[in-house]
């Protein structure tokens, strides 16, 4: 496992549940502007990590569940969501904004 894959699971391990978070904003915080890319091929290979890391909490620049095919149905990663209360128009998040944790603001 790379460092920067555990750098990535570290702050994903902290969004609270009912929250969300980006690949962007993970990729900004960890100093690495530019690779949301990497921070998505984090995630798709968070299910073979020794710890849990709530990967379904991490969506789009637009709250959009773009990685719900790597998750084992596909529509897990949005009913994980709604379990946490987030609601969905298709596959976006109704009020993204308002649930959307920033590790830039929240771990500092």
């Amino acid at each position: 496992m790379s460092v920067f894959f555990e750098k990535v699971y570290d702050v994903v391990k902290q969004i609270p549940p009912g929250r969300v978070t980006s690949y962007g904003a993970i990729a900004k915080y960890l100093g690495t502007t530019g690779s949301a890319r990497m921070v998505g091929w984090a995630m798709n290979a968070a299910g073979s990590h020794s710890e849990f890391v709530p990967a379904h909490r991490v969506v789009n620049r637009n709250g959009l569940l773009t990685g719900k095919h790597h998750f084992d149905t596909p529509n897990a990663m949005k009913e994980l969501l709604e379990a946490e209360g987030f609601i969905f128009e298709d596959d976006q998040i109704i009020n993204f904004k308002e649930r959307f944790w920033d590790p830039g603001k929240e771990l500092e």
